[in-house]
């Protein structure tokens, strides 16, 4: 009977170790997304493509598609196609205010 006591305690601290290692990884995807999202909202005055993303963050495609779609969802982004047929996003103007140095 402590040998499967054992072994129940021991795949259970595997389990809990592997969620808590997936929600780890979540957690740092969600920051480098963040972070390649607001830097490309900068530099790209407010438009933003699904290829600039997947680069900026250097993730999956669809992974950068489905953070994407959020962001868009949630900010109330306008898609628009520009000359050559590219799909950007078009988001609501960031205004920051001037550094007060």
């Amino acid at each position: 009977m402590a040998i499967l006591e054992m072994i129940l305690i021991i795949a259970l601290g595997g389990w809990a170790g592997v969620l808590f290692y997936n929600a780890n990884q979540q957690r740092q995807m969600q920051m480098v997304l963040d972070n390649a999202f607001y830097q490309l909202l900068e530099a790209q005055d407010s438009c933003i493509s699904l290829i600039q993303l997947s680069a900026t963050a250097r993730v999956d495609p669809q992974m950068a598609q489905q953070y994407l779609e959020r962001q868009v969802k949630m900010l109330g982004a306008v898609p628009e196609v520009d000359n050559d047929g590219n799909t950007f996003y078009r988001f609501p103007k960031l205004h920051l205010r001037p550094s007060s140095d």
